[in-house]
């Protein structure tokens, strides 16, 4: 008898495998074998996460709570049950990274030569500066706001640093309370002045400096009390696209409202009294198990600036620079090497500037009849943004479908929605109630022998910055089948014709999920005839439960399923008789893994796709996303012999999700070497750049192939 695959059991919950996705991180900064400014980066990172993780997960489950929502997930967990747990792992997770940062990271900055300041403990001319830069700098941008009958507590902003102030009049008792923002224009971060260049960096904290000298805001009142403290409010925005007249202006409206939401987090500093506590949760509404008390920076956030000191090179990872492929190498005709082959570009350890220079060479070629894209995310300076501007000035027909609700990015994607109307592109602002998460583009060129069309498809966003520290993978292409699909469903996207169906990309909202269980389901069917079978999947994250329990399905029919999966996994592997024959792994490293990849074996002819799509329902059923094939012999064998295999072997920043939902970090064996996925890719990329500057042109001297998956 097959058991209930759907029971609750067979689930871990959503927002308790992302908070083990961020232990995985802190682990990172944990991690003595790291550089200290690399541990310092991901303490950054960790308090990032975190920050995000409130405005958006736990304030939705906080609205869920206060409607008295029974809805349940697959883990049939109450939105109580959920932030019971939240707020336990939260806490310990907190405590561990401030107990971090004191006890190991701040004493190992100070051996070497980086001293972090209490302001009231600075003396003479150190003292002196401190008070002068306050003067001149901050003093001028600071307004305090009093608190009392005729003043209303004012309206802290999302994620700003305060300060509560409690003072009295000499000849009165009555306390006296007001709020000063510590400026956001300011640097958090301030580097003290140095005699010499053998001198240590000494740093204060801005809230500190603000919090020494705050009294001269009110002369004539005895200070009782000085406090700080951060406020997380409700990030998410409320859009209804049907209702909305104006996508823009809607949104626009809606990002005034983002710094006005809801509290959801109190945070202030170890040594501020009951009272003052108490005062700042009755005002915002929470309660103790929204606050959390930080022995150290009220947010490490703002620690990313010791990342740009060149300064301190030597404790940072080594340089890296990226390789060109071998099949693009600098200077070559692109429209000839895409009219022959296939390209795969593997980024950052391929350089992302060869897409972008595709692109602006496209802008300028008399040739190049038309340019289509989307765009989810870019840089504010973005050159390709710059490049479709030229091209619509030469007299191209360039259409973009922007995405407006790309989250935390509105605001500069309105800017360069903009821009690209002003320079005569024709922007679509996506489809009404769905985002346009897809990553494509289309260059229509009358090429010698007649019009061809040239695809890039990608796992990854057109944005050149993320680009450095983002794993991705990108194909470009001529394959006529392939490229009339991508013109298809751009017409689809900013027309008015209904999907129709693809038979080479599997296209979300209307048929990625099903395709996708198909496959797994292909597989099964295979296992169950003895014939050979097995799946690999590389993810962002798993959440989906239709696709969940087809992989219990074929897991039971003796599939052997290995899952890379960085962030979230609801699926629980190792349970006996429903998914012990599904190994989960997920790669917390130097990048970013943001690449999606999916090989079924298929009885010995594989399928192989690439994705924007992680398998959660937001992507499957809520926005338009893509997964296409790799067809090429050569660029197939590149991820079944090469890409995949190097993240399965990973034994050094690999991690194995277990039975209980926790996570293992893998260790060699005896025997075993030391292989790390994102190093292996790096030192490919050394070895192409060094033989490139011998004349020599390098191929995959180290190739590993794909070996039987281990049982957990």
């Amino acid at each position: 008898m097959q058991p209930n695959l759907l029971a609750p059991k067979n689930f871990i919950n959503r927002e308790l495998s992302w908070l083990e996705f961020n232990r995985r991180v802190l682990e990172e900064a944990q991690d003595a074998t790291q550089p200290l400014i690399e541990r310092v980066k991901f303490q950054s990172i960790f308090a990032s996460n975190l920050d995000e993780f409130f405005e958006i997960r736990v304030a939705g489950i906080k609205q869920q709570i206060d409607s008295a929502s029974t809805d349940v997930g697959p883990d049939e967990l109450t939105p109580v049950q959920i932030f019971q747990a939240i707020t336990k792992t939260a806490h310990e997770l907190v405590a561990a990274q401030y107990a971090l940062w004191n006890r190991d990271i701040l004493p190992q900055l100070a051996r070497n030569g980086i001293r972090f300041h209490k302001v009231h403990a600075l003396y003479g001319e150190t003292a002196e500066w401190a008070h002068h830069y306050f003067r001149t700098e901050v003093f001028p941008v600071l307004t305090p706001l009093a608190v009392d009958a005729s003043h209303p507590f004012p309206q802290v902003l999302n994620k700003s640093h305060n300060l509560m102030v409690r003072a009295r009049r000499h000849d009165e008792e009555a306390p006296l309370y007001a709020i000063v923002q510590v400026p956001r224009v300011a640097p958090r971060l301030i580097a003290l002045p140095r005699k010499d260049a053998a001198a240590p960096w000494d740093y204060i904290l801005l809230s500190d400096l603000v919090k020494e000298y705050v009294g001269e805001l009110f002369p004539g009142l005895v200070l009782e009390g000085v406090h700080a403290f951060r406020i997380t409010r409700n990030g998410d925005l409320y859009i209804d696209d049907e209702e909305a007249d104006n996508l823009l202006r809607t949104i626009e409206q809606e990002l005034r409202r983002r710094n006005k939401g809801n509290a959801v987090r109190l945070e202030v500093n170890a040594d501020c009294p009951r009272d003052f506590q108490l005062l700042l949760l009755e005002r915002f509404n929470l309660t103790d198990a929204d606050l959390y008390l930080h022995d150290g920076p009220i947010s490490m956030t703002h620690l990313s600036r010791l990342l740009n000191n060149e300064a301190f090179a030597k404790l940072k990872d080594r340089p890296f620079f990226p390789a060109h492929d071998p099949a693009l190498p600098p200077g070559s005709n692109v429209w000839d090497r895409l009219r022959h082959d296939d390209i795969l570009l593997h980024h950052p350890y391929e350089p992302f500037e060869d897409l972008v220079s595709f692109i602006e060479k496209a802008a300028s070629d008399p040739k190049v009849l038309a340019i289509k894209m989307t765009l989810y995310r870019t840089s504010g300076d973005s050159p390709i943004v710059s490049a479709l501007g030229v091209a619509a000035a030469n007299g191209k027909q360039v259409t973009a479908i922007v995405e407006l609700k790309a989250r935390f990015d509105e605001a500069n994607n309105i800017q360069w929605a903009r821009k690209l109307e002003e320079a005569g592109v024709h922007v679509v602002y996506g489809v009404v109630g769905l985002k346009t998460h897809c990553k494509m583009f289309l260059i229509v060129r009358r090429d010698d022998d007649g019009i061809r069309q040239y695809a890039h498809l990608s796992t990854g966003n057109y944005h050149p910055r993320t680009a450095r520290i983002y794993t991705d993978l990108g194909l470009l292409t001529t394959n006529t089948d392939l490229t009339q699909e991508v013109a298809t469903l751009f017409n689809t996207l900013t027309g008015l014709a209904e999907y129709s169906g693809f038979k080479k990309l599997l296209v979300s909202p209307f048929d990625l999920a099903a395709r996708f269980k198909h496959l797994i389901e292909r597989e099964r069917d295979h296992a169950l005839n003895g014939k050979p079978a097995r799946i690999i999947a590389k993810l962002n994250s798993l959440v989906d439960e239709t696709l969940i329990a087809a992989l219990y399905e074929a897991s039971c029919a003796g599939v052997h399923i290995d899952l890379i999966v960085r962030g979230i996994c609801c699926l629980r592997p190792g349970i006996p008789g429903v998914s012990e024959n599904i190994r989960v792994i997920s790669i917390v490293g130097r990048f970013l893994e943001h690449s999606r990849i999916f090989y079924f074996a298929n009885n010995g002819h594989p399928s192989i796709y690439l994705g924007s799509a992680d398998w959660m329902p937001r992507n499957l059923y809520r926005r338009v996303e893509i997964a296409f094939p790799i067809e090429s012999p050569a660029l197939r064998k590149d991820l079944i012999q090469d890409i995949l295999p190097a993240y399965l072997n990973d034994r050094v920043k690999a991690r194995e999700l277990q039975p209980d939902g926790s996570y293992l970090r893998l260790k060699p064996q005896p025997g075993e070497e030391h292989s790390q996925a994102q190093l292996y890719f790096r030192e490919q990329a050394r070895r192409r750049n060094a033989a490139a500057l011998a004349g020599i042109t390098p191929g995959h001297e180290h190739a590993v192939r794909l070996v039987p998956m281990a049982k957990p």
